[in-house]
Order: C-alpha cells, then sequence, then structure tokens
C-alpha cells in the first residue's frame, strides 16, 4: 500500500510538471502517458454508477456537468466552425466553403488558432467545429460550412485548422459524423450507400481529422446511414472511428439527434447534447444492472471525458484568458487574409477587371446582399462580429475621393410583396349578404383536419394572405388546416411571380386554376418557393393557398407580381448613372441555412435584376454571396465579370475592394464544380429519397458511389461550366518539365512528382498546382483522375518554381470491400498536373509492380 502510494504520487508530479509546461496558451494538448491513464483510473474509480451516467449527458445547452468529487470542472462549449458563437460579439471568419476556396492548409492553421484565441477569451473548452460533410449536391443548407467536394483537399484543410486551434488548448470538434449530405427532413432520412463510397468519399477528412489532427472530440449527425441512427451506429462509432482509427477523445452527439438511450451507449456515443433526453439514469441504470449495457462501457466514457479534458489542460487551469481582447486586432489579418485568398474570380471578358478607377467615377451596387453585411449562412454557425461593413458601405469608404458609391436594393424585400398584392373575393363570395367580406379580397376558412374536408370550423375576411407580418390575424386555435381563397386580376399581359412562403414548418399547396403550382410538404425549415406563370390582363385567374400549419401560429404568406415590376425604377435609375454596375447576388442566413435546403436557382428577383442591369449597363458585375453553386443560365453569356466571394466574414468586402481595385490579384479556386444545370450533377436524379407512408424513414441512395462531383464529369467526359480547382488570376501560368519518379518498398506503392511553375504575366499572384492520378488497370471502376496533392505557390511576374509533390500508398489505391481495406492494384497509373480538373497540361504514365 505504501508503493503505491508512492508510486501514484510519482506519477502525480511527473503529470503535473508536464501538464504545467505544456498547457500554457499556444503549446497544445499533451499525449497521453501511462501518468495520464493511471490519474483517469483514479478519478473514475471515485465515482458512483449514478455519477458516471450523469457526466454523459450536457446541461444548460453548451455544458458537460461539472463533477467535485474528482475535481472535474464545468465544461463550456461554442458553437463553430466560422467563429466563437453564443457568447457575444466576435471575429467573423470566412465560411469553410471559403477556406476550401482558398487551397491553403496554412492559413487554415492560422484561421483555426485564431479561433482558439478567441476561444479562450471567452473562456470556452471546446468549439463545434469544423464540418467536414462531403458538397454532394449544391441545396444543402448546410454546404457553407463546410470544404467542398474533394474528401482529399477536405483532409489537408481540416488537418490544417485542428492542429491551429488545439495549439491553443481549445478542443476542435469534427463534424457531422457521417453522410449528412442534405439539410432536408435531417433527422429522418437514411444515407443508403455502400462501404467503398463510404471509406472513399465520405469519411477521409475525418480519418485525416483523427488520424493526422488529433482532434479532440468527433459530433455524430442527425441522419441514418444504412437504416441506423449516426449516434447508434456501432459499424461507424466504434468499428471504424474507435477501432480502426483508434480514436480516444470524445464522441458527442449533435443537439436533440440522440434517439435511443442503449443503443446509443453501446453505439459508442459517449455525450448525449444538450440534455440527457435518453442517456440517462432512468434509462442506463437499470440497463447495467440488467446486463443490457456493460458498466465497462459506461467506464469507457467516463475515461475519455476525462483524459481529454486533463490532456488540454481544462482541469489544471482556468480555461478563460482575461488578458485577450474580444475584439481582435491580432485575428482581424488573419480574417482578411482568408477573404483574399478565398474569392474565386469566374470570368473576366474584355478585361473588365481590375477596375480601370481614371473612368470609373460612379459605381451603381445593387442586390439583396448589398447591405446591411452579410457575413455567413444561417444557423448554429452564425457568428456576430463587432463590426461588418456592407458591399456598399465597405465599397463607398475604399473608393472615397476616387469614385461615389450609388445603391439600391434592387428588388422589393418580402413584407412589401406580402403586403402590396391586391386580392379579389370571388364575386359569389363577394356577392353574398356577409358583411364580414366587406372590403376585403381573401376568405380564410379553418379546418380541424389536414386534407380540408367537411365544414370550415371558421371563416373570416382578410386584405392579404400575409400572416407573417400581421400577428392579429394568427391568434386562432390551433388549426390543421387553413385554406386562403382569392382571384387576382392582372392589369396588364406579361409573366407574373406567384411567390409563397411559410415559417415554422408548415406545408402548404398553391393552386391557380385548380392546377396545383407549388407543393411544399412539412420540414424543420422552409424557404420561399415561387412560380412564374402568363397572365391576360383583365383576366381573372383563381387563387387558392392549402397551408397547413405546424404550430398555433400562422406564418404563411403569398404574393403575386409581374416580372418586369420585380427591379426596382430607383435601381434602374442608379444603373442608368453609372460606369460600372456591381450586382450583389445570392444568398443569405434567411435562405442558406441548418435545417433546410436551399433552391439551386437565386432567390426570387435576382436574376430579373441581373439581367436589368446588363441590359442598362453591359458593364455589370455579378458577385455571388452563397454556399455553391447555383442557376445561372439566364445571364451568364452576357456577363463580362463573375466573382464568387461565398461567405467571406467580418472582412469580407475589404477583400473584396482590394481585388476590384486590383490592389491584389483574385487567387481562389473552386472547390466544388459549377455545371451548367442542376440537371448535370450526378447526383440529380437520387438527391432526395422517394416520397414515403407517414412514419416511415426515407431513404436516400447514393447511386452515383465514388462518382461525386468533378469525378462524374472528368470520367463521363462532359464539360462543366467551372471545373474543379478553377479559377482566374489578373496573370498567366505556364508548367513546365514533369518528372515522376516511382518506387514500390516492401509492396508500398509511392512516388514523388516535380515540376516547374512560371508566372508568365505582368502581375503577382498565386497558383494551385494540383497533382491527380488515374488508375487505367484497375481492376475495378474508378474516376479516370482523383486529386491526390496539391500546394499553392506564389510567384512574382516572370519567376520560376520547381515544385516537388509525394505521391503515398493511399494515392494509388482503392476501399475493397472483399479485403475490407485499402488496397492497390499493380499497372500503369496517369499522374495529371495542372491547375483545375480539366485543365492538366503535363501528363504521364507510371507502371508499379508489387
Amino acid at each position: 500500500m505504501h508503493k503505491y502510494r508512492w508510486k501514484s504520487l510519482l506519477s502525480y508530479l511527473i503529470l503535473f510538471s508536464t501538464a504545467g509546461a505544456a498547457t500554457t496558451f499556444a503549446q497544445g494538448p499533451i499525449p497521453d502517458s501511462p501518468a495520464i491513464e493511471q490519474r483517469v483510473d483514479e478519478m473514475v474509480a471515485k465515482l458512483t454508477l449514478e455519477q458516471k451516467i450523469r457526466l454523459i449527458g450536457g446541461e444548460d445547452s453548451l455544458f458537460i456537468r461539472a463533477e467535485p468529487a474528482v475535481g472535474f470542472p464545468r465544461i463550456k462549449m461554442s458553437d463553430g466552425p466560422i467563429g466563437v458563437r453564443g457568447w457575444g460579439p466576435i471575429t467573423s471568419f470566412t465560411a469553410g466553403i471559403g477556406m476550401a476556396a482558398t487551397w491553403d492548409p496554412e492559413l487554415a492553421q492560422r484561421v483555426g488558432a485564431a479561433i482558439g484565441r478567441d476561444a479562450h477569451s471567452r473562456g470556452v473548452h471546446i468549439v463545434l467545429g469544423p464540418g467536414v460533410n462531403i458538397y454532394r449536391a449544391p441545396m444543402a443548407g448546410r454546404n457553407f460550412e463546410y470544404y467542398g467536394e474533394d474528401p482529399f483537399l477536405s483532409s489537408r484543410l481540416v488537418v490544417g485548422y485542428i492542429k491551429g486551434m488545439q495549439s491553443q488548448n481549445v478542443i476542435a470538434t469534427v463534424k457531422h459524423f457521417a453522410a449528412n449530405n442534405q439539410e432536408y427532413d435531417r433527422h429522418n432520412v437514411s444515407s443508403d450507400l455502400d462501404e467503398r463510397t463510404l471509406r472513399e468519399i465520405y469519411l477521409p477528412a475525418f480519418e485525416a481529422a483523427v488520424k493526422e489532427g488529433g482532434v479532440g472530440a468527433v459530433m455524430d449527425s442527425y441522419n441514418l446511414i444504412n437504416g441506423q441512427h449516426a449516434t447508434q451506429n456501432s459499424h461507424l462509432n466504434n468499428d471504424i472511428l474507435k477501432k480502426d482509427w483508434g480514436f480516444k477523445g470524445i464522441l458527442m452527439s449533435d443537439w436533440w439527434s440522440t434517439y435511443d438511450g442503449v443503443a446509443a451507449a453501446n453505439g459508442g456515443l459517449d455525450i448525449e447534447m444538450p440534455d440527457p433526453n435518453f442517456m440517462n439514469a432512468k434509462v442506463l441504470i437499470p440497463a447495467v444492472k440488467e446486463g443490457k449495457v456493460p458498466e465497462s462501457v459506461i467506464d469507457d466514457k467516463i475515461r475519455r471525458i476525462f483524459r481529454t479534458a486533463i490532456r488540454f489542460g481544462f482541469i489544471d487551469h482556468d480555461q478563460q484568458d482575461y488578458s485577450l481582447p474580444t475584439y481582435s486586432q491580432e485575428n482581424r489579418p488573419v480574417a482578411l487574409e482568408e477573404a483574399r485568398e478565398s474569392i474565386v474570380m469566374l470570368k473576366n471578358e474584355h478585361a473588365t477587371l481590375p477596375l480601370e478607377m481614371s473612368k470609373v467615377k460612379t459605381i451603381a451596387v445593387l442586390g439583396p446582399d448589398a447591405w446591411p453585411a452579410v457575413t455567413g449562412g444561417g444557423g448554429s454557425s452564425q457568428v456576430t462580429p463587432y463590426s461588418a461593413p456592407s458591399l456598399m458601405t465597405g465599397l463607398s469608404d475604399y473608393f472615397a475621393g476616387k469614385a461615389k458609391v450609388l445603391y439600391s436594393r434592387g428588388v422589393p424585400p418580402m413584407d412589401e410583396m406580402l403586403s402590396k398584392t391586391n386580392f379579389m373575393l370571388p364575386e359569389k363570395i363577394a356577392a353574398a349578404e356577409l358583411p364580414a367580406a366587406q372590403g376585403h379580397g381573401v376568405m380564410v376558412e379553418q379546418f380541424d383536419n389536414a386534407d380540408f374536408s367537411g365544414t370550415p370550423v371558421s371563416t373570416r375576411f382578410v386584405d392579404r394572405v400575409d400572416t407573417i407580418l400581421n400577428p392579429e390575424n394568427a391568434q386562432f386555435p390551433t388549426p390543421k388546416g387553413v385554406r386562403y381563397s382569392t382571384q387576382f386580376r392582372p392589369a396588364k399581359d406579361g409573366i407574373y411571380m406567384f411567390l409563397a412562403t411559410a415559417g415554422g414548418g408548415g406545408a402548404y399547396n398553391l393552386y391557380v386554376d385548380g392546377k396545383q403550382q407549388i407543393q411544399q410538404i412539412s420540414r424543420e425549415g422552409i424557404e420561399p418557393l415561387w412560380v412564374e406563370l402568363p397572365l391576360k390582363a383583365n383576366q381573372t385567374v383563381a387563387v387558392r393557398l392549402d397551408y397547413m400549419p405546424n404550430g398555433p401560429n400562422l406564418q404563411a404568406g403569398l404574393a403575386i407580381r409581374s416580372l418586369d415590376e420585380l427591379v426596382t425604377v430607383e435601381a434602374r435609375k442608379i444603373a442608368a448613372l453609372a460606369d460600372v454596375i456591381i450586382v450583389d447576388a445570392g444568398f443569405d442566413g434567411t435562405t442558406e441555412c441548418e435545417g433546410y435546403d436551399r433552391t439551386y436557382a437565386l432567390p426570387w428577383g435576382q436574376d430579373e435584376l441581373i439581367e436589368a442591369a446588363l441590359a442598362i449597363n453591359p458593364k455589370t458585375i455579378v458577385v455571388l454571396t452563397g454556399g455553391g453553386d447555383v442557376d445561372t443560365h439566364r445571364w451568364i453569356e452576357k456577363t463580362p465579370a463573375l466573382l464568387h466571394q461565398w461567405y467571406s466574414g467580418q472582412e469580407g468586402t475589404t477583400a473584396l475592394a482590394d481585388i476590384l481595385s486590383g490592389v491584389r490579384s483574385p487567387e481562389g479556386r473552386l472547390p466544388i464544380t459549377f455545371p451548367h444545370s442542376w440537371e448535370e450533377n450526378p447526383t440529380h436524379d437520387s438527391y432526395y429519397a422517394p416520397v414515403v407512408p407517414t412514419g416511415a424513414t426515407p431513404h436516400v441512395r447514393y447511386s452515383e458511389g465514388v462518382f461525386v462531383g468533378y469525378r462524374s464529369f472528368v470520367t463521363t467526359g462532359k464539360k462543366p461550366l467551372f471545373p474543379f480547382g478553377y479559377g482566374l488570376t489578373y496573370t498567366t501560368f505556364a508548367f513546365s518539365n514533369l518528372k515522376v519518379e516511382p518506387g514500390v518498398t516492401n509492396g508500398h506503392a509511392s512516388a514523388q512528382v516535380s515540376f516547374d511553375l512560371t508566372n508568365t504575366g505582368k502581375v503577382a499572384s498565386a497558383d494551385v498546382a494540383q497533382v491527380y492520378v488515374g488508375d487505367p488497370s484497375a481492376k475495378i471502376e474508378r474516376p479516370r483522375i482523383e486529386l491526390k496533392n496539391f500546394k499553392k505557390v506564389r510567384l512574382s511576374p516572370g519567376q520560376k518554381q520547381h515544385v516537388t509533390l509525394s505521391l503515398d500508398e493511399r494515392s494509388f489505391s482503392y476501399w475493397s470491400e472483399s479485403a475490407n481495406q485499402w488496397n492497390w492494384d499493380p499497372g500503369k497509373f496517369v499522374i495529371a498536373v495542372g491547375d483545375s480538373s480539366e485543365n492538366t497540361p503535363l501528363t504521364t504514365e507510371i507502371e508499379l509492380k508489387k
């Protein structure tokens, strides 16, 4: 006993001396060790089963409970990954898709460290980011948080981000594990995919986060994988994450994504967030006593929590650093550089950019995103900065004294659209002796069922379908169905937009002259939908909106307006006065958001705004804001200059101004493929699940397999609008002198790829050298080429740099389902080098033999 106590004391002294040196801020977590494991053992031994179970359920939304009996502190979390959210204003960084467009892992590391510093200023132990789900289709509502369509690019960036953040002794949480590739019906949908597709496309970034980044926490997703919820998916959590990859950190649920306490406990989940609704004492104590959940399983969860907290210094140090300003001047230049590197120039005909300021005296800035500032998409990643100039105010300040900036939103806001639609009651109602109908244009009937059968329980009359803006119209008893019946009489011939919206997850169907034009089923979140229909002057159409609310308040709206009246008179007049027009089009936190998928088309009215601007002044620059590609077919051919700024955080306007003015050459590269249309996307036919009966699980079949994004385009030969890896600069680059040195050592393949990259233009800028590998002799079907390495290279005019990049065995391998491991087939391999998936001027073949 005496010897044990002395050994224990010695272990503690070693641990504390190591921790004291290593847990100083900006040092990073200490490695696991026997001393840490002994300390964990002793802490666990002091706890009762009930105390242990209390620790595996969160509290107060963003905390892990304290356990005073073993000196375990309360652990504070923050939403992420674009900045520290929920604890006051803080630095707002570029969204993940923009980070991916930088193709700069070193910058990702600086961003991670900056967010880590912000976390310390708020006393945050765990940041709930980064997100690394693959960009499967453009509509997914959280694509903007993630790193694009390629697993290798995602892997390099996530490792940098994690290393940066955890260097500050702040835990990064890689999410959402796994195959969470749509927000639509995210709690119920099953992502159905084979093991090869899972391993090759959807897991590599998570694997790199664990094996290379040493990430401290992983978050399970809401969706099911092959019919089983992620939070209770033992194959995903136990077999792959904890056994195959050796993950020793904390596996937590996404908020309210736990559905069965016993299944989650046995399925590998360590902490249920934000509350123990399922993994609680009531459920788990009987399960342990009955042998349904071994107590060793509970102990493993506690060990993971304690081990991680010790490694990051949480038990021995106060996490809040009061010397760090929450408005960080140190972090602002990092955010600015990230925004600068992320902006992708997709078109620049007739040398439209950079602006020749000697000829530009008036700039018209148009668009819903031009003011106020749009720093990020919506949902739990949305960060509130202390200060963020909008595009309009930022450009006005930037060009002060050189050019004046005029501004118009360009299209009316939603409330104006809803409030200024003139509806008419059907004649049979207007003629009836119903005093309540006088002077109103819409009949509202409430039903006690969702199929609108039988007699309405109440009838009333209102001026418009606008219960979002008129709360007094929403004070009804909870209805199952609400029918709005009206008529609309156009004053002139033309195409008219019928714009419908609902909140709170309500469903609706819109009928025009008895024909269904829009159908929206009930889901967690819903974006506005619209249809464009030709109408004749003075010919009345019958309009009916059948609305099924998802709660007691009515949140439906309907507007009708002629397309040629969507663009405001003010915008047209301002455009006519300008030497150049900048249209800031795209999405924002209300139209691209966690909880629902966005539209592929730009939000209503924005195509018309771009077309109107181009008609007035061909020198129109379109700047896209959003999380990915959009439908551009109506205006892309006429647009001379197109930039994608993603969601560029608090410094985005300054970054964009630097590029517009030529102070900085654009250097972003697409982390996604831009097809000509949604129909060209390889997931088009299987992105959403077939309709299933109420209560049944909808299954999304990943029918494209590994042929996601550019992998499909390069294999089929179909040319996209803008390829993966593409981006223009204000200069030109040339590749030359390719050499490849292959090798096989003890059965393991590798290669060294070297080449020269030269800036052949007159402006300093950066190019991204991309190395792709093809396997034409493979025994299974593989993409023609796949990205396997890259390097961002900055060069002055005329400068040449010799670049050498390595390819490891994984660069040549695929996942063999029969062998349940990575495998490569001996034979010929193609090495292709260039700066996009469609531009690889250097290509050669090598042969690898086992």
